[in-house]
């Protein structure tokens, strides 16, 4: 008979035996379900141990009526399915995995830029439609001496910033809570936000979702962009206020956008952003790869297991839990 029970409250997965075999070891049984509402969660997550969710709702009426559940561990590097706050009170640990795509995520925000900076997606379209003219994807400028900015200045734009530099890109920042050593070790210039829209030809966005972030991006700096401004987006999609990025496209303030998230996934059929030759799309797909996937699924599984046996999680969020229940760890 297993010792504890742990719920996946939803995946998008082939399988989940990677999982499966971390747990069988600590003696936890797994069971799954396909979950998109709160209700559906709790009725899932009855009497369970641990939970383990990608994009199913943990919200406070969620983590209330899991009186046994001692661990919640996300795949992905955001938390923002899981209410911090309601967890911590109930004494549960919420857990992430912060470097399993670094290389991933840097690589295709990275390739938004260079495609956009080439036109890649516009030349293919007029090549494939018989028209063999450079011109008609101008104008294009040379990425080195050019300026890419970057929203947040975590593992993954750190990433990113190196790679940009090896094209010959002047790369800058805005990250309230980095320091300014820290930026000029990796030849980095932090600077407002505001300074960031007006001097970046290439804004990439890196910015966690939480109340302090969504729609940071909006009307204002969108008014304070170069004509000729692409922005990208691999973090989350209500950091940028889409309606006002809509506006901004449709009036030509800046020049495009790279948008592998959304504020709504998938994205509907009729979103304006679907029919712009200058916005290109993917499906929330920046952080995928075979080896980034077994990677998260491991990891995402030994939160669990480690906290279910009374270890501290290595990717634990809420480090004040372990100092409340320092009898259990």
């Amino acid at each position: 008979m297993s010792k504890y029970k742990v719920l996946v409250t939803d995946y998008t997965y082939n399988t989940l035996e990677p999982e499966r075999e971390i747990l069988e070891k600590v003696g936890a049984t797994l069971i799954t379900a396909q979950c998109s509402t709160e209700d559906e969660v709790i009725e899932a997550a009855q009497g369970v141990d641990g939970i383990m969710n990608q994009y199913a709702p943990i919200s406070r009426k969620v983590i209330d009526t899991l009186p046994n559940c001692r661990v919640i561990s996300r795949y992905g590097v955001g938390f923002d399915t899981i209410d911090l706050n309601a967890a911590t009170e109930r004494g549960i640990m919420v857990c992430n995995v912060t470097d399993y795509c670094i290389d991933e995520v840097s690589n295709h925000a990275f390739a938004l830029l260079i495609a956009g900076a080439r036109k890649i997606v516009k030349h293919n379209k007029e090549v494939k439609s018989g028209n063999w003219d450079y011109k008609l994807g101008g104008p294009v400028f040379r990425l080195n001496g050019r300026t890419l900015g970057l929203i947040g200045l975590g593992n993954i734009p750190k990433a990113l910033a190196k790679k940009a530099q090896a094209f010959g890109l002047k790369v800058i920042a805005y990250d309230p809570y980095v320091h300014v050593e820290t930026a000029e070790a990796i030849n980095v210039d932090l600077v407002d936000l505001e300074t960031l829209c007006q001097e970046s030809d290439y804004l990439s966005v890196h910015a966690p979702l939480n109340n302090n972030t969504i729609g940071m991006v909006s009307d204002a700096e969108f008014n304070l962009m170069k004509t000729e401004a692409f922005i990208i987006n691999t973090s989350r999609g209500l950091v940028i206020d889409e309606s006002a990025l809509i506006k901004a496209l449709q009036a030509g303030k800046i020049a495009g956008a790279g948008l592998d998230v959304l504020e709504t996934e998938p994205l509907s059929s009729n979103n304006p952003l679907i029919k712009m030759d200058n916005v290109f799309l993917s499906p929330h797909s920046a952080y995928y790869s075979i080896e980034s996937e077994l990677e998260l699924k491991r990891k995402t599984a030994q939160n669990i297991a480690d906290a279910l046996i009374g270890k501290i999680p290595k990717y634990l969020v809420n480090k004040g839990v372990c100092k409340n229940n320092q009898s259990t760890f």
